[in-house]
């Protein structure tokens, strides 16, 4: 018997959301954390962690939710690049005892 599992990947979270962030940005918007965990389609609290770590990293304004300078060089670096899924679904084997 089989089940699947869905795994976060915390850095294609973080590249999607300083992505969403540097367009939203650009375009005078301001982001709320529901807005962006739901475009980027996972659950808010996985998107708090991954703001909480890029603000210790000093790229995003977790309190502003805006990017900071480092932030937006980020962002522009990967503009034209495709990121990764940041669900990934895993196929988990499960023995049934008899």
């Amino acid at each position: 018997m089989s089940s699947t599992h869905v795994h976060i990947d915390p850095k294609a979270v973080a590249a999607h959301v300083l992505r969403h962030l540097a367009r939203e940005q650009a375009r005078g918007r301001l982001v709320r954390l529901d807005d962006l965990a739901c475009a980027i389609g996972v659950r808010r609290g996985d998107v708090r962690r991954v703001v909480a770590g890029l603000h210790a990293e000093g790229h995003v304004d977790a309190a502003r939710m805006k990017l900071t300078m480092t932030g937006l060089a980020l962002a522009a670096a990967m503009r034209d690049s495709k990121l990764r899924e940041p669900r990934v679904t895993k196929r988990a084997r499960q023995s049934r005892a008899a």
